[in-house]
């Protein structure tokens, strides 16, 4: 059950009601793609940086160590020891990302897989049973992410298959709960709005699967190539289509500047690899922008990465010893800076639910932006 707890504008205070606990939104889900944080950061871990949400792949999972593996070992949750929400994408970024791999059919995508070549074959009926062999709180809808630069007769004929795909994910997901033996009887299903950058595709898309009585809604293929405002624009056009009493997830994004546009115009959920893969090339988020650990001006700097920061990384150690590690080329390195930049995104989404909650985003926002540009105006 999904209830709003405040509003601000358009930004939304509110909480999702699962089957592994209750998610506060606007919320960060932290990216383990193979059931697993890039850069050696454990789930023991994800509990002391304030992760509410943990996002694995579909794709990758079925291809190592297969769902059937982690069927038999009861599940994503038992499996990687991690007891809230997990969402699962589809596999459908994959049909984008693996462009060179995989031919698309109605039936659905063939793909090569990346590891060792072999062939795959998924379609929506696929990706939801792979899903439920997961078992993970919300499974993600079956779906073709069209490039930003498709041209608008591909585009209509995409869109057009992945409303017929997501049809076939709620039928096929109703009757995977159905059954005896599914690990989690209670998965949640989330839609994807699809369309690139056309304002009228996207939003008549929006209308038709708003209809379908989905979980969530989820809009898909921004941050695909476009521009920050090409994304705002879609964004300020789909959300209001989008039904208002269930959650909007923004797939893929972002920086901390489009998590703040984009909770003003409406959106619960986010989802970005950017905290760890920064994290682990020593780039690393503050309140003042953004810092590259291996700058020769941390060799000697005592200072934590950011002072008053509460993370385990900055509670106990210095810039200068991180960047030690980073190009002594230690692990360790890689694990602090990871940590502390999912903490940073998880204490400001914690930060903005307050500010929804006492009426004052716009103020939060304006400062949080301007704190950023602080280091490019040294």
């Amino acid at each position: 059950m999904y209830k709003i707890l405040a509003t601000d504008g358009n930004a939304k205070r509110a909480v999702l009601e699962t089957v592994h606990g209750t998610i506060q939104t606007p919320v960060f889900m932290n990216v383990g793609t193979a059931a697993a944080i890039k850069g050696a950061v454990a789930t023991t871990d994800l509990y002391d940086i304030g992760t509410q949400v943990e996002l694995s792949n579909t794709y990758h999972l079925h291809v190592r160590p297969g769902d059937q593996v982690v069927r038999k070992l009861g599940g994503l949750h038992k499996f990687m020891n991690w007891d809230r929400p997990i969402l699962t994408d589809s596999g459908g970024f994959q049909v984008f990302s693996l462009a060179g791999l995989r031919k698309i059919k109605e039936e659905g995508v063939y793909f090569h897989s990346h590891i060792d070549g072999r062939k795959i074959f998924m379609g929506p009926e696929e990706s939801m049973q792979i899903q439920s062999n997961l078992a993970s709180t919300i499974a993600m809808a079956f779906d073709e992410c069209p490039s930003s630069v498709a041209d608008r007769d591909y585009v209509e004929k995409s869109v057009a298959r992945t409303t017929r795909w997501l049809k076939r994910c709620k039928k096929e997901m109703a009757r995977l709960n159905s059954l005896e033996d599914t690990i989690n009887k209670n998965q949640m299903l989330f839609g994807i709005n699809q369309g690139a950058i056309f304002e009228d595709i996207r939003i008549e898309h929006a209308k038709t699967i708003g209809q379908m009585e989905l979980d969530g809604y989820a809009v898909g293929g921004l941050a695909v190539g476009e521009t920050h405002e090409e994304m705002y624009r879609i964004l300020e056009a789909v959300v209001p289509y989008l039904p208002k009493e269930k959650p909007t997830y923004l797939m893929g994004v972002g920086t901390p500047a489009n998590i703040l546009e984009a909770v003003e115009r409406g959106v619960d959920f986010f989802d970005c690899v950017y905290p760890s893969r920064n994290g682990r090339h020593g780039h690393v988020y503050t309140n003042q922008g953004k810092r590259n650990l291996f700058n020769a001006k941390y060799e000697l700097d005592d200072k934590p990465i950011e002072e008053g920061c509460q993370c385990p990384t900055c509670r106990h150690y210095s810039r200068a010893y991180i960047r030690h590690l980073l190009k002594a080329k230690e692990m360790l390195g890689m694990r602090l800076c990871v940590m502390h930049n999912l903490y940073f995104y998880n204490t400001m989404m914690s930060e903005i639910r307050d500010a929804i909650e006492q009426g004052c985003f716009q103020e939060y926002k304006k400062r949080k932006l301007e704190g950023f540009l602080e280091n490019d105006k040294k």
